[in-house]
């Protein structure tokens, strides 16, 4: 066996490993992982996209990327911020005046949106989950009649927040002038050859309103305990105004997306980012503030140093998805990670396999 086909067995062996408890026994629900490693990408797949209609977990699978779908905001922010179409401290209220007769969202910026430090919480951001939606009135009333008391400063502390990237998303609609799904699709998924990746409208069912070809390659999901969730293209907000949906990718796509931002694209037969796409990746990653010791918050991405190589992570999760993408760009080495079930640890095992596989190569 040559040394080149001995990693790649290594690296096999690896993974297998480490997914191997994220498949059920009874396959109801499944993983897609590829690795990025020396100029290559695998994959690996095992479990069910469907397992009442016998559809096995492929690359192309269609999952809900969940939280994941922040970096790609994050990024047209960024690219935007870098044309001078907005800026990171623009006031959000600048972009939407219907929030006028707020006293404190007046005081929060994009940038704060962008790297969670806009002290903003609403019900939908923490359990206990509510019952009640919004709509975009009573989205803007609530965003209005907010409040900050001393643990929930604009600028003041990290404090995660979804309620914080829907209004991100707002701010870039009417800065830029189209719909997120267009934004995304224009600045970042068309030019990397991202053909299997999309912010869908949601439809009157939960379902992202996908096209055929995707539709047929979108995962069931499934709870922690294997019982199905929703439909393949399930989409789940609180939001009931359009764009509030989440994002759908594969394994292929996110690795095609990986590979450019750590400079591979040229080398390995995929699209090179335009040059303001490659300059706003390398900002988005950038630490903007630290969340622990350990731990810094970039726009979206975030920098994990608890061990080494430091790792730019984002991870994803709902109660029927569990998402994870990691990259070391200093070795060029990424990971995606893709469950079609809910409350897995998929960062914790993403870490481990690039942890596994810079420590393989040094």
């Amino acid at each position: 066996m040559t040394s080149s086909a001995a990693a790649e067995e290594a690296w096999r062996r690896l993974v297998r490993k480490e997914i191997h408890d994220l498949v059920p026994a009874n396959r109801a629900g499944g993983v897609a992982v590829a690795i990025l490693v020396d100029g290559r990408t695998l994959f690996f797949c095992d479990g069910f996209a469907d397992l009442a209609r016998d559809r096995p977990v492929t690359p192309d699978s269609l999952f809900n990327l969940a939280s994941l779908r922040k970096v790609f905001e994050a990024i047209v922010l960024a690219e935007a911020v870098e044309a001078r179409r907005m800026a990171f401290d623009d006031p959000v209220a600048k972009y939407i005046p219907e929030l006028g007769r707020g006293r404190d969202i007046r005081r929060v910026t994009v940038g704060q949106l962008a790297i969670h430090t806009s002290g903003l919480l609403l019900p939908p951001d923490q359990p206990p989950w509510p019952t009640e939606h919004y709509s975009l009135a009573s989205f803007f009333g609530a965003l209005n009649e907010w409040q900050a008391d001393k643990g929930h400063e604009p600028g003041r502390q990290h404090m995660y927040t979804h309620a914080g990237y829907v209004l991100l998303q707002l701010a870039l609609e009417r800065g830029l002038g189209a719909p997120i799904g267009e934004l995304v699709a224009r600045r970042i998924l068309d030019p990397l050859g991202m053909k299997s990746s999309l912010i869908p409208m949601r439809g009157s069912d939960g379902r992202g309103e996908l096209p055929a070809a995707l539709k047929e390659r979108a995962v069931q999901g499934y709870a922690a305990d294997g019982q199905a969730i929703g439909v393949p293209g399930d989409q789940q907000t609180y939001y009931d105004f359009p764009g509030t949906g989440q994002m759908f990718s594969s394994a292929r796509d996110l690795a095609a997306f990986l590979s450019a931002n750590m400079g591979l694209s040229a080398s390995r037969g995929e699209p090179s980012p335009p040059p303001a796409l490659a300059k706003a990746m390398r900002a988005a990653r950038k630490p903007a503030i630290a969340i622990a010791r350990h731990h810094a918050q970039a726009l979206a991405w975030e920098v994990n140093d608890t061990g080494s190589p430091s790792i730019i992570e984002k991870n994803g999760g709902l109660n029927n998805s569990s998402t994870y993408m990691g990259l070391v760009p200093s070795r060029k080495l990424g990971v995606i990670v893709l469950t079609n079930r809910g409350d897995q640890n998929v960062a914790e095992i993403g870490q481990r396999i690039l942890r596994a596989l810079a420590n393989r190569r040094s």
